[in-house]
């Protein structure tokens, strides 16, 4: 029985030490650490969320502001939105306030500590609280202090510095220099209000943007983003004249306007900014926010972001496709017919014959045609097609997963030219409009085989593959051997240690090398090349003694190099720096 006694003793000890462990450390500790952070602060009960105002009484100058759904409001000297961070600051330096020491508890007079007539005097309005108020006097002698005391007790304290200066800030500092507040997202509408034009634009389905008036056209969406984005991050440079007894020497008694339709339905509201002239001194131009009277200096990249015509507003992409579900390519041009399939995550050279395709060479041509922009409009209509691209130069025809047809595009040369660039014509078959863009584009798009065929030499390769590797090249020649994932060892002509770093230089640059010329496809004149005795020499072996690759580099003409394939007669022209390590490899490569 008193086994069970003990054990039953124990287990009450066990609980009541559980329990007062859960309730030290969810109950004591906390009020601890609160207790700790208050401690020595002027008003140990205010907290900044419970600040509904604040007036600051200066010398000639009176600040008042009153907390809002959004923010704070600055409702003297001015009537306007206040920088919400700017006051939020001296709030929390007014709650966190801590007293250093007690000057006088009673002194005989304010006059020495500049309190009789104080450089600042603060009311604070607390929520279901009586009102603080706190005057701000001079400083000590080593300027670290500033003397203070509460409005209804008599001693008189010293504060930080930091509290002063928080409390002086000029109200430029404390106004909300957002040009115009709106939420990004919630925009449904921009009217443009342009000399001598009106320009409407509605947002569509998945981010995209159209042009409403003065005539229906896809916009450009990455620059009406690009508007937005400019726009919701202007900030005011200069809060140039509160109430201008006139507009127009801000050029803002004909301004151009903006309009911003935010919400919907009943909760539709416009935020509007109306632009006057710019001042090229200054760097900015003048605004005025829509019901404000109030002039602002605002930066000049604000004005040039917002489109003002149709023609930059409009959408400008020529051949518009899903890029990752292309699945076929065809390209005609004076280089020769191309035909590309999807192979995989890869590509395949159909024809003109069947090879193995340069991935990134394909992805970078899809890119060329998606990034195609024009610079200019001939016509809308798609009757107007045949007329100026009847004998196109190049015609590419881009199939997407699951399409029966093609979307094709046509090039021409064009004698017109933009920003003093040669042009080109393109169209999409079938449809309007007809366009100019950049004359490069005939041959960025316009490319044949050998530029889309895989130019990696030496046939795939893992590293991990590679566990043994004869070098030969400067006089030298050795064999070394994988011992661990990356350890590696030379074991002829003698046995030691490797750089290690070196041996994955080497392979790295085996599995990068990319030809640029085929320049003797049957071998024929070796001797030419220097391939008979050959500067260097690799050859890749797998574990069981079979061989991966094996490669012989020859002589070196300026920014080629002459290269072949042990396995085949074919010799190839490469970019000389993609061989230097390889050269180098058996004289670098010995620890």
């Amino acid at each position: 029985m008193s086994r069970w006694i003990t054990i039953a003793v124990l287990v009450l000890l066990v609980a009541g030490l559980g329990g007062f462990y859960y309730y030290d450390t969810y109950w004591l500790e906390p009020a601890r650490e609160k207790k700790e952070s208050v401690k020595g602060r002027l008003w140990s009960d205010l907290e900044p969320k419970d600040v509904e105002g604040l007036t600051i009484k200066r010398k000639g100058e009176t600040v008042r502001v009153k907390r809002t759904e959004s923010g704070w409001e600055l409702l003297e000297p001015i009537k306007t939105r206040a920088d919400r961070g700017a006051v939020d600051g001296i709030v929390t330096g007014l709650a966190t306030a801590r007293v250093d020491r007690e000057v006088a508890s009673s002194p005989a007079s304010l006059d020495e500590f500049g309190l009789k007539a104080p450089e600042v005097e603060v009311t604070v309005d607390v929520k279901g609280k009586p009102p603080l108020a706190l005057l701000v006097g001079g400083k000590s002698p080593t300027s670290a202090w500033v003397f203070a005391k509460e409005s209804a007790k008599p001693a008189v304290l010293a504060m930080s510095e930091m509290l002063s200066r928080e409390l002086a800030k000029p109200v430029t500092e404390l106004r909300d220099r957002t040009v115009l507040a709106f939420n990004r997202k919630n925009v449904s509408q921009i009217d443009l209000a342009l000399p001598g034009d009106a320009i409407t634009i509605e947002s569509a389905e998945g981010g995209k943007w159209r042009i409403a008036k003065p005539r229906a056209l896809p916009a450009d969406s990455d620059l009406v983003a690009d508007f937005l984005d400019k726009l919701d991050a202007a900030k005011a440079k200069d809060f140039v004249d509160d109430a201008p007894k006139s507009l127009a020497p801000f050029g803002l008694d004909k301004p151009t306007t903006v309009t911003l339709w935010v919400g919907k339905d009943k909760d539709r509201a416009a935020r509007t900014l109306l632009f006057g002239r710019g001042d090229k001194d200054k760097k900015g131009v003048y605004v005025m926010r829509g019901g404000e009277p109030g002039v602002m200096l605002v930066p000049e990249e604000v004005w040039t972001a917002v489109p003002k015509t149709v023609g930059v507003l409009r959408d400008k992409v020529v051949l518009a496709y899903q890029y990752d579900k292309v699945s076929k390519v065809e390209v005609a041009s004076p280089r020769g017919d191309v035909m590309l399939e999807k192979d995989g995550v890869g590509w395949k050279l159909t024809a003109p014959e069947p090879l193995k395709a340069d991935t990134g060479g394909v992805n970078n041509l899809l890119w060329k045609i998606r990034d195609l922009r024009a610079s200019g409009f001939l016509e809308e209509d798609a009757a107007a097609v045949p007329r100026y691209l009847a004998k196109p130069d190049v015609t590419v025809k881009v199939w997407e997963e699951g399409a029966k047809e093609p979307r094709v595009l046509l090039l021409a040369p064009s004698r017109e030219t933009r920003g003093g660039q040669p042009a080109a014509v393109a169209a999409v078959a079938g449809h309007g409009p007809v366009m100019l863009v950049e004359a490069k584009a005939l041959t960025d798009i316009g490319v044949s085989a050998g530029d889309l065929r895989d130019k990696s030499l030496l046939p795939a390769f893992e590293l991990g593959d590679v566990k043994r590797a004869r070098l030969a090249g400067a006089g030298k020649s050795l064999t070394v051997e994988r011992k661990g994932e990356s350890d590696w060892q030379v074991i002829e002509p003698s046995r030691g240690p490797t750089k290690e770093r070196k041996v994955a230089d080497l392979l790295f640059a085996l599995k990068g090398l990319r030809w640029r010329e085929i320049v003797s496809p049957k071998g024929d004149d070796a001797p030419r090349f220097g391939l008979e005795n050959p500067e260097a020499e690799v050859t890749l072996l797998h574990k069981d003694g079979s061989e991966i690759a094996g490669l012989l580099v020859g002589k070196t003409e300026g920014d080629r190099t002459y290269v072949k394939l042990k396995s085949a007669p074919a010799v190839y022209a490469v970019d000389s720096k993609q061989v230097a390590d390889i050269k180098k490899a058996p004289a670098e490569i010995p620890g």
